[in-house]
């Protein structure tokens, strides 16, 4: 396990705010909104865990956890929350290995979280219909270090999917219904289906287009989440409750029902 900071290792700086900061030390000088110029190089043979002065505010140094480089991507798109994506991980049973395709790349948030899962001989396959989207988000795998685990493609996936027997297909798109028979075909028998929706109504036309295919344990689920905050002086739920960000459905493939 390293103890100090050495080349090319990607790093995460966490102020008091609990704001954190993706940093390859490989990079180049850049200046970040609100410290100002940093030269990765500067970092180099730092202690991990200790704080840093850096202008004129102070870091944590630390090696970054999925959850930290989730947090800190640069957001272009709406991002699937890291409390959404632990629970696509664990519905959808990826695992290192794997080849998991999504739909709708985004910023690159759950692709981030699902390259992690499959690594380090697994795969991930991303299809999005916007150029502009797909640079942004391999931008954010690259600061991750995960683009050898991600292969990305412009296409629709509702007008099909070129591969087969896929472990899962994550579905991030307005208009999941119209992708479900093209990840019946690509999914391996056992395979998953996930589909991520704002609208109920999306939910209502996707599931009853599963219905009429080969799956089975089709369920959806919200994740409401509400931090506790303990203090000195007692603990109390947080006026900053994280409510409704989407809904989640998850379909098995099988032969026959």
């Amino acid at each position: 396990m390293k103890t100090r900071v050495e080349e090319h290792d990607i790093i995460v700086l966490i102020d008091e705010n609990l704001r954190k900061i993706i940093v390859d030390t490989n990079g180049k000088t850049d200046k970040i909104r609100g410290i100002g110029v940093i030269d990765p190089k500067t970092l180099l043979g730092n202690e991990y865990g200790k704080k840093l002065q850096i202008g004129n505010k102070q870091f944590w140094l630390l090696v970054p956890s999925v959850q930290d480089k989730l947090q800190g991507i640069y957001r272009q798109a709406q991002i699937i929350l890291p409390r959404d994506a632990a629970h696509i991980l664990m519905n959808c049973a990826i695992e290192p290995g794997q080849t998991v395709l999504e739909a709708g790349i985004g910023s690159g948030s759950l692709t981030i979280a699902l390259a992690s899962a499959v690594a380090p001989t697994g795969h991930v396959i991303s299809y999005d219909i916007r150029q502009e989207f797909i640079d942004h988000a391999m931008k954010n795998l690259t600061q991750a270090d995960l683009t050898r685990y991600v292969t990305t493609k412009i296409k629709d996936v509702t007008t099909g999917i070129d591969e087969n027997g896929l472990d899962a297909v994550i579905l991030d798109i307005p208009n999941p219904w119209l992708a479900v028979s093209h990840a019946w075909v690509a999914l391996k028998i056992g395979g998953y289906l996930c589909t991520y929706s704002p609208l109920i109504s999306q939910v209502e036309q996707t599931v009853r287009t599963i219905q009429q295919h080969p799956f089975i344990e089709c369920k959806t689920y919200e994740n409401i989440q509400r931090e506790m905050i303990v203090s000195t002086h007692g603990t109390r739920p947080s006026f900053e409750m994280l409510g409704h960000t989407g809904y989640l459905t998850f379909a098995r493939k099988v032969t026959t029902l």
